[in-house]
């Protein structure tokens, strides 16, 4: 295979990735580079006087007046100084100006090759000024973190001792530095050629690295071919950096990797190439990308660098100049100028670097502009010609800005929406209006050019390119006396109008009237006016090259900052930095959620991205159920399968997501069945395995054992139980028997799950028939979410190794305390430090330094922290700023300086809990601590730790309030459980209904137990807790739903009726009196709607609440005697009730309670240890839930969308509640009905029903809802008792 690299110019869309690689430099003493350079060297914006010129700034020299000083001390000024070569700069030192109050206080760094086009040099990418000094004689020293390459240096003072003026006296310290160069002129037979010599010995690394600098944005640098026309390019495109592939010269080239950013601002950039087998590395600057090439490209033999490039469509090649070009540690350049015969130099090729001097100005802030006389610029025929290049990130600034003879009128340039506009504006309205390009934001040089002659006014964006508008007003344009690049925003005080933004960015190129404007004038104030501008260097920032959003979060921004776009990323924070999922079921679990699906992390803000899993909560474990491809039972058959068949099992999760997931459960199960005929599957432990799976990480390892069994026991559950259909055989399925048999069971194995693919190979012999089935993967707990340390002193701490969360820090914990202030966590540094305290019952603090000075985030609770209470803590600190959270509060959030340190440096231990200086140490508990998504295992610590015991009990008082509806919280060592026994209702948090459908046929009667069975029974079955007893009151509740009216809905001595539309309530306590009746004035009951209804009786006072209808009656008798839920005689029966009873009930009841006895409950949960007869068909149904009103809700329950949600994924009927609840909900209360069906029989020994009436209900056989039958609206009660309407 052969292939060719060649260094030309050409431009395309796409990037490489590449290892940073340098030739070997001799390791050179650092020299001071000032103190021997001639006054001719120094230049200075201007100088006090003769003896104060820029010649005397050496330091530590007291000729002249001691130093520099300029005519006037503002941040116009600079100091210049000529090194005579590129040479390496690693160190700067400044002093005062001797003998004098006159020093820097700080100061900026530009850095040149040429003396023009200056470069700030920033720290950190981000500090530009650097410390100076605070008295004239001592010397700061400061050491550049990056050294620079530079000929000149410029010092601009910032800020100087306010008692004095500016003074200098500084030294830079380095070392020579030698390149060799060669300059490129972008014709396309300009290039260098490198050939390999014959016979080279191919190698398994190959690193090609050079610099460049640039004045275009668009060229082909590198470029290599290889056989059957693949190739690889390095293209600048839009001042980028390209890796295209192409397959064939005619091909669209497919983008491998895209970076660097503004490498065409015509300073030297760092490209490296290097190639390992499958994969590339490419480095632009200090950023390096990995890319992954083509299988064809695993061992790429470069015959050649330099070259032109054949068939291949471009837009230029490159124009600039090339530095130190290595291949693989070969100087090519060096063997260019000793006419080595493997390289060749092709078209106009020079060896120095040839660069066009192009004065740029930066306007930094709202206060920037440049004016410019408008009398020579306006033509004698009264037109207009402005022409000039920008640069920016903003949307809207104006550009340019001049007043029209016409007494009052102005024209305005502008931008808009990234789009250029032009406003001719007099007394209060638009005159004209013009708009042209799009997208002018992008960072690019755009030209502009504006014109007016001979009735005709047109503004052109970059050559047509970008488009142009034009318009012929009826009135002169022309300048009236002076022109404003940029313009502070409106002020009564300036000359200038500006209703629009300011601009921010750069310009250059400017012409008037076709005459180039001198800045060097300008910045020497020869020629017009200025404020707040750099001139001759363009100081744009790209923010979001490398992009500081993670998580792929959308990076984009102004001038002076960047935006990350978090949204379907699945995190969040100002820089998508924290997950917005939880990391586990447990933890959805414990904020109150029930079953569902639901998104997890199980990294937090780490790299892995978030997983769609199952949470089921309706046991007493949490469990994460992820599925894979096929769940199913699977039947197999003798055919033409061959001697094995191979079955592989693809996971809805990635493979990362997975082992994370496994390893932080505390159990993780996977069943595992075979039913076979005649298909054996282990054989003998002796012998070879006719089955097998792989299972564990990656692709799985062979494992021989079965569900049920240990692993490496080549057994079976029977075999390792002992009851195998075959004594003389480990597993059911080897007896080879012609009745069909089965081994399964439970994998348990966490090293040894997922199974990833099943082989089962005895399946071939005739008559042989087997099933397999591999279900999915259930795990369940969180070591990390209970990972728990109890701080019992002060003084007591624990210490981890340090924190590195240089750019991006997240810390989140739980913890309690009966303390009102204490430290959870402290990392200190040389200077920096972050810490997190409770500094008061009230208050968490969240405080830090990365250099710029110590910052404060503080959140205030409305509740006491000091409660004993589990309450969670989330600090987030990034570059560009802090914020903190606790429990649901709202953040609060601290902005980072926008030109500051930003880089966290620590270098002592992490402490927890306390402090190292063992003061306001912490006491209590915390839990869960995470840090970068990482779990610190606080118990292992505590273990070895005096003053610290692992684990933390109590979680009800923090989590009790999610057992609902009298549920009973129950402590457990990790975590708590609620316990449903006094509960008419179940699930995991006691708030799934229980509900049934009743038929006209069915019934349920529940008799009480004796005294001595209420305590041998409560405990197992709380249902069945009542003896015979005197009641002096009764709490009674139900919902029901029904379309039958009138009908019974209770029975127990005391009686809710259901008339006609209505509800009434009948106590009966006394045999000698008459039934006492309560009526709702509640109607339209039985419409198929879901109704409760709450009785509530103490002693002779009686409330009946229904929905939200409350009625009272007061003077029944205030005595019950309960035997049970149904009359033991007919005698004893009510004859209304009677008549009623024979009609039936056709409906809904749900969570039905009689004081605290849930019959329904016990009927259906615990129909065989309950005393419940049972009647009739009895279906449990979700009648009871209010999402069945919607017959479609059970549909859609489980339709997941793709997008990704923040939280849960809320089903219909809200997590699991529609499917598994609403089956725990189908059992509602059957005690009603056992009612009806017996008031039937008991009342027809007395009399008949009146038919008309019996007539008037229309029952449906139906179990499901909503019900859609009309009822007669007749009275029931053809008695009169006693009644009370409230």
């Amino acid at each position: 295979m052969t292939y060719r690299l060649t260094f030309l110019a050409s431009h395309k869309d796409q990037l490489l990735y590449s290892h940073h690689v340098t030739k070997n430099e001799h390791i050179l003493e650092e020299i001071a580079l000032v103190s021997n350079l001639p006054p001719s060297s120094f230049r200075s914006s201007s100088h006090l006087s003769s003896s104060h010129a820029p010649g005397f700034a050496k330091l530590n020299r007291r000729d002249g007046a001691g130093g520099w000083s300029p005519l006037t001390s503002d941040r116009y000024q600079w100091l210049e100084v000529d090194l005579g070569e590129r040479t390496k700069i690693t160190a700067v030192a400044t002093q005062g100006r001797y003998g004098s109050s006159d020093w820097l206080t700080s100061y900026l760094l530009m850095f040149s090759d040429t003396g023009h086009n200056w470069k700030q040099y920033r720290q950190e990418d981000s500090i530009g000024s650097f410390p100076g000094n605070s008295n004239a004689d001592s010397v700061v020293q400061y050491k550049l973190q990056q050294p620079a390459v530079a000929r000149f240096l410029r010092l601009i003072p910032l800020d100087w001792n306010p008692s004095g003026r500016i003074g200098l006296r500084l030294e830079t310290y380095g070392c020579p530095y030698t390149s060799d160069v060669v300059s490129l002129d972008g014709s396309s037979s300009s290039s260098l050629v490198y050939r390999l010599s014959p016979g080279t010995r191919r190698t398994p690394r190959d690193v090609v690295s050079l610099k460049f600098k640039t004045v275009r944005n668009s060229g082909s640098l590198l470029h290599a071919e290889g056989d059957g026309g693949l190739s690889l390019s390095l293209e600048l495109e839009r001042g980028k950096l390209q890796l295209l592939l192409r397959r064939g010269s005619s091909s669209e080239p497919r983008r491998l990797a895209s970076l660097g950013s503004l490498l065409d601002d015509q300073h030297w950039h760092h490209l490296a190439v290097e190639r390992r087998s499958s994969h590339l590395n490419l480095t632009v600057d200090k950023h390096t990308e990995r890319v992954q090439i083509p299988a064809e490209f695993s061992h790429w033999e470069i015959r050649q660098v330099g070259g032109n490039l054949y068939n291949l469509v471009s837009k230029g090649n490159f124009r600039g100049c090339l530095e130190n070009l290595l291949y693989n540690s070969l100087n090519l350049i060096q063997l260019v100028k000793h006419k080595d015969h493997q390289v060749k130099v092709k078209g106009n090729v020079t060896f120095s670097c040839v660069e066009p001097v192009s004065v740029a100005v930066t306007f930094p802030g709202p206060q920037s502009f440049l004016q410019l006389p408008g009398a020579s610029a306006s033509s004698s025929s009264g037109g207009v010609s402005v022409g000039f290049q920008f640069r920016t990130w903003n949307k809207a600034g104006l550009l340019l800005t001049f007043g029209l003879p016409q007494e009052g009128g102005v024209v305005w340039l502008y931008l808009n929406e990234a789009r250029l506009r032009l406003q001719i504006h007099k007394a209060g309205r638009a005159l004209l209006e013009l708009t042209a390009g799009s997208a002018l934001n992008d960072g690019q040089w755009h030209s502009v050019e504006l014109n007016s002659r001979r009735g005709r006014l047109s503004i052109t964006v970059d050559k047509e390119e970008g488009g142009g508008a034009h318009a012929s007003p009826t009135f002169p344009v022309a300048i009236q006396s002076q022109l404003f690049f940029g313009c502070p925003a409106e002020d009564d005080g300036q000359e200038c109008r500006n209703p629009f933004n300011v601009f921010q960015g750069c310009m250059r190129l400017l012409t008037l009237d076709n005459q180039d404007v001198d800045l060097i004038m300008v910045q020497q104030k020869e020629l017009g006016t200025f404020s707040n501008l750099q001139i001759d260097m363009c100081g744009i920032i790209d923010r979001c090259s490398p992009s500081r959003c993670e998580h792929g979060g959308r990076c984009s921004q102004s001038w002076i900052a960047f935006h990350c776009n978090c949204s379907d990323s699945g995190y969040s924070g100002a820089t998508c930095h924290s997950s917005v999922y939880e990391q586990s079921c447990e933890a959805y679990k414990h904020n109150g959620n029930t079953s569902g699906h639901f998104y997890i992390d199980v990294d937090g803000s780490g790299p892995i991205r978030p997983q769609l899993v199952y949470c089921n909560m309706t046991e007493e474990n949490t469990w994460m159920v992820i599925q894979h491809n096929n769940t199913e039972a699977t039947r197999l058959r003798p055919s033409s399968l061959g001697n094995q068949h191979s079955v592989h099992f693809d996971y809805a999760t990635e493979e990362e997501q997975l082992s994370v997931a496994i390893s932080q459960s505390e159990h993780c199960e996977q069943e595992l069945s075979y039913q076979c005929r005649r298909s054996r599957l282990l054989n003998t432990p002796e012998g070879s395995p006719f089955s097998w799976w792989l299972g564990g990480p990656g692709a799985g390892r062979v494992q021989t054992y079965w569900g049920g069994a240990q692993p490496g026991s080549q057994q079976c559950a029977c075999g390792l139980q002992g009851d195998c259909v075959d004594p003389q055989h480990y597993c059911n399925c080897d007896a080879d028997r012609m009745e069909w048999t089965e081994d399964s069971g439970l994998l348990t194995h966490k090293e040894s799950l997922p199974v990833r693919s099943l082989v089962l190979g005895d399946i071939q012999r005739p008559g042989s028939e087997a099933a397999y089935r591999v279900g999915p993967l259930r795990c369940h707990g969180d070591k990390n979410f209970w990972n728990a340390a109890f701080f019992d002193k002060e003084t007591s701490y624990l210490h981890f190794p340090t924190f590195h969360g240089e750019l991006s820090a997240d810390i989140s914990f739980l913890f309690k305390t009966t303390a009102s202030s204490g430290v959870f966590l402290e990392n200190l540094g040389i200077k920096d430090f972050i810490r997190i305290e409770l500094s008061s019952s009230t208050q968490v603090v969240f405080s830090f330094d990365v250099g710029n000075g110590p910052l404060e985030v503080r959140v205030e609770s409305s509740v006491p922290l000091d409660d004993n209470r589990w309450h969670r803590v989330r600090a987030e600190r990034n570059v560009k700023e802090a914020s903190l959270r606790l429990d649901d509060l709202p953040a609060a959030t601290q902005e980072a300086p926008a030109d500051g340190h930003f880089h966290l440096q620590l270098n002592s231990q992490l402490f927890i809990g306390g402090t190292a200086s063992r003061q306001k140490g912490f006491r209590g508990c915390i839990r869960s601590l995470q840090l970068n998504g990482v779990t610190l295992d606080l118990e292992e610590r505590a273990r070895i730790t005096p003053g610290v015991r692992p684990g933390c009990p109590g979680h009800c008082s923090s989590y009790g309030s999610f057992c609902q509806n009298r549920g009973r919280c129950v402590e457990r060592v990790n975590g708590f459980h609620c316990d449903c026994g006094l509960s008419a209702y179940t699930g995991v948090f006691c708030n799934t209904e229980v509900s049934a459908s009743f038929k006209s046929g069915t019934s349920v009667s529940y008799t009480f137990k004796e005294p001595y069975e209420l305590s041998r029974n409560s405990s197992a079955l709380p249902s069945s807790i009542y003896s015979d007893t005197t009641l002096r009151g009764e709490n009674v509740s139900l919902s029901f739903r029904t379309s039958q009216s009138p009908a019974v809905l209770f029975y127990c001595q005391l009686v809710l009726q259901r008339a006609p539309h209505k509800l009434e309530v009948r106590y009966k306590l006394d045999g000698g009196r008459d039934a006492e009746v309560l009526r709702s004035r509640a109607r339209s009951l039985a419409n198929g709607q879901l109704h409760t209804v709450t009785i509530r009786r103490l002693s002779d006072s009686v409330s009946l609440q229904v929905t939200r209808h409350i009625q009272r009656m007061k003077n029944c008798i205030h005595l019950l005697t309960v035997h049970e839920c149904l009359p033991a005689a007919s005698d004893d029966l009510d004859p209304d009730l009677a008549r009623l009873g024979s009609l039936g009930f056709t409906g809904c009841l749900s969570v039905v309670s009689f004081n605290s006895i849930s019959p329904l409950k016990a009927a259906l949960l615990h129909p065989d240890t309950s005393p419940v007869i049972i009647t009739g068909p009895l279906a449990r149904s979700n009648c009871g839930s209010s999402a069945s009103a919607n017959p479609y809700a059970a549909e859609n329950t489980h339709h997941l969308s793709g997008r990704r949600r923040e939280g849960p994924l809320v089903n219909a009927i809200r997590t699991d509640s529609a499917l598994i609840g609403g089956l725990i909900a189908v059992v509602i209360f059957v005690v009603v009905t056992g009612l009806a069906i017996t008031a039937r029989f008991l009342y027809r020994r007395k009399e008949t029903y009146r038919n008309q009436e019996v007539k008037g209900v229309n029952q449906d056989d139906s179990p499901d809802f909503p019900f859609n039958n009309q009822a007669d609206p007749q009275n029931a009660s053809s008695e009169n008792p006693k009644e009370y309407f409230i």
